[in-house]
């Protein structure tokens, strides 16, 4: 059975309210981008992505628990304990109901632990450690993302969901067309977000390093690079990769301690 098939089956069955079921499907559609380990839409997109085409039988397949798991990761760095805490239950309540069903046998969320979610939330990083992560050598990617992040102070999907011409480059800011509150940033910023976009009239703004995979939405892909969108999930992994060597507990740090307010 396909994936999407048996997720509508799932809702129909589970006596849900409407607003419930989009909130359930969201989740399971995001389950579905990391059970085949590929970059899932962000921001927006995702609410009305559909699932990748997958036969049901890969939750049963050896990688499925890694790739869950690896998913999981992210989902936290991206969204919290919490979200991801819940989009986890409800991958958890599908599972159970195929399993009844016999269309799913194994259960690959076996391993993974809820995640401990404090009132506090994230603590954000210090002036001092922020400057470091500023400084440290890097792409131009990743030096304009994290840039617009700390400057800005704006949602990390968000930032990721700009297109080149949302971008205002004389009022270092968005765009004023571009839906929801602007966002500022002070002129190295701006000008690392100008270097990124030379030469690409349109496109996602921030891309990844290979070409996209057949079946990318058109606003997800770079016409002149043939590259796709990059995911919060990439760019989470890469800071916290990336910061390792700052952490003096030696597991980095998450982009949302670098985002400010």
């Amino acid at each position: 059975m396909e994936y999407a098939v048996a997720v509508e089956r799932f809702l129909g069955s589970a006596g849900l309210s409407a607003a419930s079921q989009r909130i359930y499907r969201i989740a399971l559609t995001t389950w579905a981008w990391l059970l085949v380990d590929r970059e899932s839409p962000v921001g927006a997109a995702r609410r009305g992505a559909p699932a990748p085409v997958v036969p049901l039988g890969l939750l049963d397949n050896a990688t499925a628990p890694a790739r869950l798991a690896a998913g999981f990761t992210a989902r936290e760095a991206a969204v919290g304990a919490r979200t991801a805490n819940r989009e986890l239950a409800i991958l958890r309540s599908a599972l159970a109901w195929w399993r009844a069903r016999e269309w799913v046998v194994t259960d690959p969320t076996a391993g993974i632990r809820r995640r401990a979610a404090t009132a506090s939330g994230v603590e954000p990083l210090s002036d001092d450690q922020a400057r470091a992560v500023l400084r440290l050598r890097a792409p131009l990617r990743e030096q304009a993302l994290w840039h617009a992040v700390y400057d800005s102070g704006g949602g990390i999907e968000r930032i990721l969901t700009l297109d080149v011409p949302d971008l205002d480059p004389s009022g270092r800011r968005t765009h004023p067309r571009v839906p929801g509150d602007p966002l500022h940033w002070r002129p190295t910023t701006g000008n690392l977000l100008a270097l990124l976009a030379a030469g690409r009239p349109s496109g996602p703004l921030f891309l990844t390093g290979r070409r996209a995979p057949a079946g990318t939405p058109a606003r997800d892909r770079c016409v002149v690079t043939g590259r796709g969108r990059l995911s919060y999930r990439r760019a989470a992994e890469l800071f916290t990769a990336a910061t390792q060597g700052l952490d003096t507990a030696g597991r980095g740090w998450t982009l949302r301690q670098l985002r400010r307010g």
